[in-house]
């Protein structure tokens, strides 16, 4: 007897990749895949990869891995691809002290996230001529 298979949470012309445990608080993390909310899988890159904020590379990754379980374990079409949400929450934070003057100690929190990046395969536009 084995457990019953669950169903899969996205739809069949849906693909995701996650990023645990990223090195930045949720709400800077935010702010880069805002950016990236709806748009197309290669405009998205693009905008990842010329982005002045350091936590674009760990967005890009997860970006590209949904890209790629889309085309090898989904087979959809990758030029028709649109980020369809991109999802951060918290994860651990880790509390540090930093010595201050006067033998006292400054709290310092060391903020983990993580990001769910889920590609979607755009339906196919309708191209016929009208005469």
């Amino acid at each position: 007897m084995s457990k019953p298979q669950s169903e899969r949470p996205f739809a069949d012309n849906e693909a995701a990749a996650h990023g645990r445990m990223i090195k930045s608080s949720a709400r800077k993390l935010n702010l880069v895949a805002q950016m990236i909310r709806g748009k197309e899988a290669g405009t998205a890159l693009a905008m990842l990869t010329f982005s002045k904020r350091r936590i674009a590379g760990e967005v890009k990754k997860v970006l590209q891995s949904a890209i790629a379980n889309a085309e090898n374990n989904h087979q959809l079409d990758v030029d028709r691809l649109v980020v369809a949400y991109a999802t951060v929450g918290r994860a651990l934070v880790m509390k540090r002290f930093h010595a201050r003057a006067r033998g006292r100690g400054a709290r310092v929190e060391k903020s983990y996230s993580n990001l769910t990046v889920v590609v979607r395969e755009r339906a196919e536009e309708a191209t016929g001529e009208t005469a």
